[in-house]
């Protein structure tokens, strides 16, 4: 398989799952749109075998493991006909992307697979469901799960972007985290139904807010004054981090600059969607509808246009 054809098949991944990057990627020059492609397929698939809940986490991590020994080998020169993996060490040549970065992608699709279990001594634990929950004790630990589940993607993003100004390497991690905040500010519903609880415990403590309240929320559009505060806090947190994403911009390759806009936007829109719907994500998932991406999208590419006339 050629390279060229290799990108193909991570172009059409990112085009069916990518949702709210590729219409970030769109507005990039063809080979950063490639290699962004590349990365998103490969960190796809990583995605998938983490997330497989047909096998036992200890089958997953076994799985990775054996996935991530083959690429390792790929990118060492070792004969593949896996197109993510031909793909992948092409852009990682030509960007100059670490080989420690790809680990660490991979690394934070697993992360739920090594998770903190609490037990339900634990203050804002006290659930009736038999089990433990997986959860996050302090924001600091939060931050931890997240950078590596989404600030590394924005560290190899920027490597692809292209960037010879340091100080985007921190506003990079930095935006990650607004974007992983708001994901989970959207997902609280799910997340509690599988068990999962990732606004921290002792931000739960600190409203009063338990456990058992947030797994019991589902279909339920008034909230307490207690659960809209908490969830209001951390959307607070997550637009501090937000300021990150604009200071970046200017930081980073002007060819590449319209297509983070995109991005940052639609995150961002996403988070204020949350806060115009005064924090009810129980009801329904909240989203950004493909209209308002559409003309997201069409404002970069007129960004991209003028960029290309100015060059």
């Amino acid at each position: 398989m050629s390279v060229e054809q290799a990108y193909a098949v991570c172009r059409k991944i990112a085009r069916h799952e990518a949702k709210n990057f590729y219409y970030a990627f769109v507005a990039l020059p063809r080979a950063k749109r490639n290699a962004i492609c590349a990365v998103y397929a490969f960190m796809r698939h990583a995605d998938d075998l983490s997330d497989d809940e047909t096998k036992s986490r200890e089958a997953r991590r076994s799985n990775l493991d054996a996935w991530l020994e083959s690429w390792h080998k790929a990118s060492h020169g070792e004969t593949t006909e896996d197109p993510v993996f031909i793909a992948l060490r092409d852009a990682q040549s030509r960007f100059h992307i670490t080989t420690d970065l790809l680990d660490q992608l991979v690394q934070g699709t697993a992360m739920d697979l090594h998770p903190s279990h609490v037990n339900h001594s634990t203050p804002g634990s006290e659930a009736v469901h038999p089990l433990c929950f997986d959860t996050y004790a302090t924001f600091d630990d939060l931050y931890q799960y997240c950078y590596y589940v989404a600030s590394v993607v924005g560290l190899v993003c920027i490597r692809i972007f292209e960037y010879s100004d340091t100080r985007a390497e921190k506003l990079a991690e930095e935006t990650g985290i607004a974007f992983q905040l708001t994901n989970i500010l959207r997902d609280v519903r799910e997340d509690a139904e599988r068990d999962r609880i990732y606004l921290p415990l002792e931000d739960l403590e600190r409203f009063g807010v338990t456990i058992n309240e947030l797994q019991q929320l589902k279909n339920r559009q008034h909230l307490t004054l207690n659960q809209r505060e908490l969830l209001e806090f951390e959307a607070n947190r997550a637009e501090h981090y937000y300021k990150s994403g604009e200071a970046l911009l200017p930081l980073i390759a002007a060819d590449a600059r319209p297509a983070l806009w995109v991005l940052i936007t639609i995150y961002h829109r996403l988070l204020q969607r949350i806060e115009r719907k005064n924090f009810d994500v129980f009801t329904e998932r909240v989203s950004v509808p493909t209209l308002t991406k559409l003309a997201i999208l069409a404002r970069g590419m007129l960004r991209t246009l003028a960029n290309r006339l100015r060059g």
